[in-house]
């Protein structure tokens, strides 16, 4: 079974969503953020602190945090308080507990093009579940809509179906974003007859949709200047070990997207399976 499938097959049951926390206001938003997510997947939330000295546990700051939390948002809530590097404990964690998401708080004045190689991207990179990330000082409370850029390779098809169990859980819209090279003619008919169906597909669900072709040198300040123009709630990218030369949402751009986005990105990881059905047929 492919990760977004057992992701899909686990927000239907009790699922667990992991928080690291550092205490900085970027992981408490996280926190925040998670409540409306939690309650809708019926997930309970992980608070995982990790100290590289002792003297660093903040165990009593971590079990009052940890009540707070319950208290917020109505769900349960327990955490995990332990030695090492926050971004490989996450990442062990959250395989040792089959974790259904894991939502990191970035700070804002770190660049993620600086850490690149980290632990931290690796954990974007490499974690066993979607990594939703969030750099932005705003508390977004729901999803009204969620942004899907999209190219025409086989994983990016993928976020579709995940896209469309988010917006069923919170009521939200699917905004398509196909961008292109204004000087690529083929790739834009191809992307657009691409789009088209998606849509068609999406709708055919019962979730609004909409479609929005742009071209653009720049792929990911395009896609996220649009995501803040339509107000998106969410934007949805999907993480691909090798590219293409028409594959253009993984390496730099899925990095730069990350970087520098002030809303809320959720990364896919891609199946691990050799074929994947998508709606269309011969896809």
């Amino acid at each position: 079974m492919g990760q977004n499938s057992f992701f899909i097959m686990q927000i239907k049951e009790r699922g667990i969503i992991l928080i690291p926390i550092d205490f900085t206001k970027q992981s408490l938003l996280a926190i925040k953020q998670s409540y409306n997510l939690a309650r809708y997947t019926h997930s309970k939330l992980v608070l995982l602190h990790a100290f590289e000295k002792p003297g660093e546990e903040s165990e009593e700051a971590l079990r009052k945090l940890c009540q707070q939390t319950e208290q917020e948002s109505g769900v349960p809530t327990e955490y995990n308080n332990i030695k090492g590097d926050v971004y490989v404990e996450t990442y062990r964690i959250a395989e040792e507990m089959k974790a259904t998401m894991i939502i990191a708080g970035l700070e804002s004045h770190m660049k993620f093009r600086d850490i690149i190689g980290s632990s931290a991207s690796k954990l974007i990179r490499k974690a066993p579940c979607p990594v939703i990330t969030i750099r932005g000082d705003e508390h977004r409370d729901g999803c009204e809509n969620i942004l899907l850029p999209i190219d025409l390779s086989s994983e990016t098809r993928e976020k579709v179906d995940v896209a469309i169990q988010f917006a069923k859980y919170f009521g939200a819209s699917i905004r398509i974003l196909g961008v292109f090279d204004i000087n690529d003619s083929e790739y834009e008919n191809r992307l657009l007859a691409y789009a088209h169906q998606a849509k068609q597909f999406i709708k055919g669900k019962g979730i609004s949709c909409t479609n929005k072709f742009i071209p653009t040198k720049d792929i990911a300040q395009t896609v996220v200047d649009y995501g803040n123009k339509i107000e998106a709630d969410l934007i949805m990218i999907m993480n691909k070990p090798s590219l293409n030369v028409v594959e253009f949402f993984g390496g730099t751009d899925a990095q730069r997207i990350v970087d520098i986005s002030n809303i809320p990105v959720m990364t896919i990881q891609p199946e691990k399976r050799e074929s994947v059905t998508h709606f269309a047929s011969g896809v």
